[in-house]
């Protein structure tokens, strides 16, 4: 087994003159940084007093598992001899808020619109998301279901 890191830098840059003195006086934005990557704006989600204009950290957690799931996918696919032409998921997460203003994700659910070459191959190529899932780095790091329910096209020759 083998250990990767990974390194980021979140800088709170929401103090707007008397820092956390007042629930409602601080915004809660802030900037995401990685080395020699650009810069990510983040916020709270606009339901928790966040900028909507900004990333939340449930939006980034959405983004990675559609992410994950799309390039272990694509990677299944080459190897399966499917020829994926295009990708897009329009992904969507779940989140159970608790009365005590904690919460979870419950779900996210991955609707990907995948063009492929070869029509036959649309029923191998629908099996390759349960594995896809299994690979998945992201998915293996969560506790609630990711489902997929994607759409297919056939690349026009």
């Amino acid at each position: 087994m083998k250990n990767h890191h990974y390194q980021t830098n979140v800088t709170w840059t929401g103090n707007t003159g008397e820092g956390t003195k007042d629930y409602r006086g601080y915004e809660r934005s802030h900037d995401i940084n990685v080395e020699g990557k650009h810069s990510i704006l983040g916020s709270s989600d606009p339901n928790f007093r966040g900028d909507k204009s900004r990333y939340s950290p449930e939006d980034l957690l959405v983004a990675s598992v559609s992410s994950c799931h799309m390039l272990w996918y694509l990677h299944l696919c080459t190897t399966a001899g499917i020829v994926v032409t295009a990708y897009e998921d329009t992904a969507e997460g779940v989140m159970l808020e608790n009365n005590n203003g904690s919460g979870c994700f419950t779900l996210i659910l991955l609707s990907p619109v995948i063009t492929i070459s070869d029509e036959s191959l649309i029923d191998k190529a629908n099996e390759l998301h349960k594995e896809a899932n299994k690979m998945c780095f992201i998915a293996n790091s969560c506790n609630f279901p990711i489902l997929h329910e994607a759409k297919y096209k056939i690349a026009a020759i």
